[in-house]
Protein backbone atom coordinates (compact mmCIF):
# COMPACT_ATOMS: atom_id res chain seq x y z
CA UNK A 1 0.00 0.00 0.00
CA UNK A 2 1.25 3.29 -1.27
CA UNK A 3 1.46 6.08 1.54
CA UNK A 4 2.29 9.53 1.29
CA UNK A 5 3.05 11.65 4.53
CA UNK A 6 3.24 15.48 4.97
CA UNK A 7 4.56 17.11 7.75
CA UNK A 8 6.27 20.36 8.55
CA UNK A 9 3.30 22.51 7.86
CA UNK A 10 2.05 25.73 9.95
CA UNK A 11 1.28 29.50 10.87
CA UNK A 12 3.95 31.26 9.76
CA UNK A 13 4.64 35.71 9.55
CA UNK A 14 5.25 37.10 5.99
CA UNK A 15 8.87 36.44 5.21
CA UNK A 16 9.29 33.75 7.11
CA UNK A 17 10.22 30.10 6.08
CA UNK A 18 9.25 26.05 6.81
CA UNK A 19 10.34 23.18 5.30
CA UNK A 20 7.93 20.48 4.55
CA UNK A 21 8.65 17.25 4.42
CA UNK A 22 7.15 14.40 2.97
CA UNK A 23 7.78 10.44 3.20
CA UNK A 24 6.76 7.76 0.96
CA UNK A 25 6.06 3.90 1.16
CA UNK A 26 5.02 1.54 -0.55
CA UNK A 27 6.79 2.77 -3.62
CA UNK A 28 10.83 2.25 -5.19
CA UNK A 29 11.04 5.76 -4.90
CA UNK A 30 14.49 6.25 -6.07
CA UNK A 31 12.24 5.32 -9.25
CA UNK A 32 9.92 7.74 -9.47
CA UNK A 33 9.29 12.01 -9.64
CA UNK A 34 8.05 13.53 -7.19
CA UNK A 35 5.75 16.72 -6.82
CA UNK A 36 4.98 19.30 -4.54
CA UNK A 37 1.02 20.93 -5.43
CA UNK A 38 -0.84 23.51 -3.43
CA UNK A 39 -4.15 24.26 -3.24
CA UNK A 40 -5.58 27.98 -1.76
CA UNK A 41 -9.02 27.90 -0.85
CA UNK A 42 -11.84 28.60 -3.59
CA UNK A 43 -8.71 27.93 -6.10
CA UNK A 44 -7.75 24.97 -8.06
CA UNK A 45 -4.98 22.95 -6.82
CA UNK A 46 -1.77 23.85 -8.68
CA UNK A 47 1.91 22.40 -9.55
CA UNK A 48 4.40 24.37 -7.28
CA UNK A 49 7.46 22.02 -7.81
CA UNK A 50 8.44 19.13 -9.06
CA UNK A 51 12.00 17.07 -8.86
CA UNK A 52 12.73 14.00 -10.96
CA UNK A 53 14.19 11.02 -10.40
CA UNK A 54 17.30 11.72 -11.60
CA UNK A 55 17.56 15.14 -9.69
CA UNK A 56 16.22 17.50 -12.19
CA UNK A 57 14.07 20.62 -10.51
CA UNK A 58 11.58 22.66 -11.97
CA UNK A 59 9.32 25.37 -10.56
CA UNK A 60 5.93 27.68 -10.67
CA UNK A 61 6.77 30.84 -11.85
CA UNK A 62 5.16 31.87 -8.66
CA UNK A 63 7.61 30.19 -6.22
CA UNK A 64 11.05 30.28 -8.42
CA UNK A 65 14.00 31.77 -6.23
CA UNK A 66 12.04 31.23 -3.06
CA UNK A 67 11.12 28.06 -2.89
CA UNK A 68 13.76 24.81 -3.19
CA UNK A 69 12.58 20.88 -3.71
CA UNK A 70 14.98 18.10 -2.84
CA UNK A 71 14.75 14.39 -2.25
CA UNK A 72 16.83 12.00 -0.22
CA UNK A 73 16.37 8.74 -1.60
CA UNK A 74 17.71 6.94 1.50
CA UNK A 75 15.15 8.11 3.82
CA UNK A 76 12.65 8.08 0.94
CA UNK A 77 11.77 11.69 1.48
CA UNK A 78 10.69 14.87 -0.58
CA UNK A 79 11.29 18.47 1.12
CA UNK A 80 10.09 21.45 -0.06
CA UNK A 81 12.09 24.38 1.66
CA UNK A 82 10.22 27.55 1.60
CA UNK A 83 11.72 31.09 1.80
CA UNK A 84 10.23 34.66 1.52
CA UNK A 85 7.18 33.41 2.28
CA UNK A 86 4.08 35.80 1.42
CA UNK A 87 0.52 35.20 2.68
CA UNK A 88 -0.58 34.42 -0.99
CA UNK A 89 1.38 31.09 -0.43
CA UNK A 90 -1.42 30.29 2.37
CA UNK A 91 -2.74 26.99 1.14
CA UNK A 92 -2.83 23.12 1.28
CA UNK A 93 0.03 21.27 0.39
CA UNK A 94 0.14 18.16 -1.10
CA UNK A 95 2.58 15.43 -2.30
CA UNK A 96 2.35 13.68 -5.53
CA UNK A 97 3.62 10.92 -7.72
CA UNK A 98 3.34 8.12 -9.93
CA UNK A 99 0.57 9.59 -11.68
CA UNK A 100 -1.82 8.58 -8.62
CA UNK A 101 -0.89 8.76 -5.09
CA UNK A 102 -1.92 11.71 -3.27
CA UNK A 103 -0.78 12.29 0.45
CA UNK A 104 -3.09 14.41 2.67
CA UNK A 105 -1.74 17.44 2.64
CA UNK A 106 -0.57 20.00 5.25
CA UNK A 107 -1.74 23.51 6.18
CA UNK A 108 0.52 26.39 5.35
CA UNK A 109 -0.44 29.78 6.45
CA UNK A 110 1.35 33.30 6.00
CA UNK A 111 -0.17 35.29 8.30
CA UNK A 112 0.98 38.32 10.40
Amino acid sequence: QVQLVESGGGLVQPGGSLRLSCAASGIIFSFHDMDWYRQAPGKQRELVATVTSGGRTAYADSVKGRFTISRDNAKNTVYLQMNSLKPEDTAVYYCYTAGVYWGQGTQVTVSS
